[in-house]
């Protein structure tokens, strides 16, 4: 009964996600409540076990993060690189294709790739409309981009900080095995991106006379914060490097950053900057950490390795190839970061049966941010750069989505899926 209960709780909780009819931070805190409760009911499931079940190590990494974002966003220094990438194309649409979509996939390497796109998609549609360009294009191709490229280190990409916390991977172990992988699969991206979007990238009369009237220095309303925020930002890339070696946490590096940044910069108004943290992300997660831990303490997850192994003694390689379209798919349909919390404890299971699972956390890397490229729903990058468009002349709909972003999934898919058979015994070790 106890298995019955958190697996419907947990259903439920996903189809109301999926249909986005109610916020899905409600949803998940709903659920997370019931999970408890039924718990409690039934003796499977504590208060204690609940708030144990809370990844504090997650959560702390990306409200670091989300502090250093918010620090930078206030300094006008996303506007000022949009900009100047709008100055660097001399209007011509390709190289503004090719550069905004760089830029936003190097900062959400780097950064929560979800705000990124939130600062850099409003000045990308003002640049579109000086230069008469349609900007559904470069929405498009600025989320799809920086979804693929974020799967390439630790803190890019929501799902990757929840892996790396729970397998656990350092920051150097994401560049040595995902960040290749990653890179080869955007370059691939890329060019399919402008063969998908040839149409919509040609020359624009008179373009090149109207991007000259873009001035990126007035964008930089706080260059000598930007300048602090940004060392603040490089020493911490440099300690995430290093952080095994000095035997501290992201999530410390993290938060200690945002400390010194915040001391450095001293904010006129604190509380404004606090109040701009996405706090909904973080309750959301929370909440589907506590749903899952009661999926955990019920034997479900127990129930599903043990299915999982009977596959994996024989075809290791299947195992982790069939895992990584499996997530593409649900994190297509769904939304990468409760897929990848619900999977995280099934992988555990797995190592305690003495398998190696370190390809399968892999496989789940790749799954969860390729995947989400699928539909306008996989990311909330996604639904962002969607929600902007719709202000504009040219909303981009859920068929022009699937028509551009569903070959950009099965791409990167099949370019991770035999990278990752070929080199398989590489993905078996950890870099340390």
């Amino acid at each position: 009964m106890a298995q019955i209960a958190s697996v419907l709780i947990f259903i439920v909780a996903l189809i109301l996600i999926f249909s986005e009819k109610v916020q899905r931070s409600i949803v998940a805190t709903v659920g997370a409540a019931l999970m408890v409760g039924v718990g409690i009911l039934f003796g499977f499931y504590s208060e204690e076990e609940a708030i144990a079940a809370i990844d504090f190590e997650t959560l702390g990494l990306l409200l670091g993060m989300m502090l250093l974002v918010v620090l930078l966003q206030q300094t006008g220094f996303f506007e000022y690189l949009a900009i100047m990438a709008g100055r660097l194309s001399g209007g011509n649409p390709v190289r503004l294709f090719i550069l905004l979509g760089t830029i936003t996939t190097v900062l959400s390497m780097f950064l929560d790739n979800v705000t990124t796109v939130v600062l850099i998609a409003p000045v990308t549609i003002l640049i579109c409309e000086l230069l008469g360009i349609n900007p559904a294009p470069m929405l498009i191709g600025e989320a799809l981009l920086s979804d693929t490229g974020g799967a390439g280190t630790l803190v890019g990409d929501p799902p990757n900080i929840l892996i790396g916390a729970a397998a656990p991977f350092t920051f150097n172990d994401f560049l040595v095995h995902s960040l290749p992988i990653v890179v080869v699969a955007w370059l691939l991206v890329l060019f399919l991106l402008l063969w998908l979007f040839r149409k919509d990238l040609k020359p624009i009369p008179g373009a090149a006379k109207r991007v000259k009237k873009l001035d990126p220095a007035k964008a930089l309303n706080e260059p000598q914060s930007a300048l602090r925020l940004l060392i603040v930002l490089g020493v911490a890339v440099a300690f995430f490097f290093l952080h095994n070696t000095f035997h501290i946490s992201p999530a410390f590096i993290a938060l200690a950053a945002a400390g010194a940044a915040l001391l450095w910069v001293r904010p006129d108004d604190v509380s404004k900057t606090f109040e701009k943290i996405e706090w909904v992300v973080l309750i959301f997660f929370s909440a589907l950490f506590v749903m899952v831990g009661g999926l955990e303490a019920a034997g479900v997850m127990e129930q599903l390795s043990q299915l999982l192994i009977q596959v994996s003694d024989s075809h290791p390689i299947l195992l982790g190839v069939g895992m990584m379209w499996t997530v593409a798919v649900l994190s297509a349909l769904v939304d990468n970061i409760p897929i990848t919390i619900a999977l995280i404890p099934v992988i555990k299971n797995l190592g305690l049966e003495g398998i190696d699972v370190t390809p399968l956390w892999w496989a789940l890397v790749f799954g969860a941010g390729f995947g989400g490229n699928g539909t306008i729903i996989g990311s909330t990058a996604n639904i962002v750069v969607v929600s902007l468009s719709e202000k504009t002349r040219t909303p981009i709909t859920s068929g022009l989505w699937n028509k551009r972003g569903l070959p950009v999934m099965i791409l990167a898919c099949v370019v991770a899926s035999l990278l990752y058979a070929i080199f398989f015994p590489w993905f078996t070790e950890n870099a340390g």
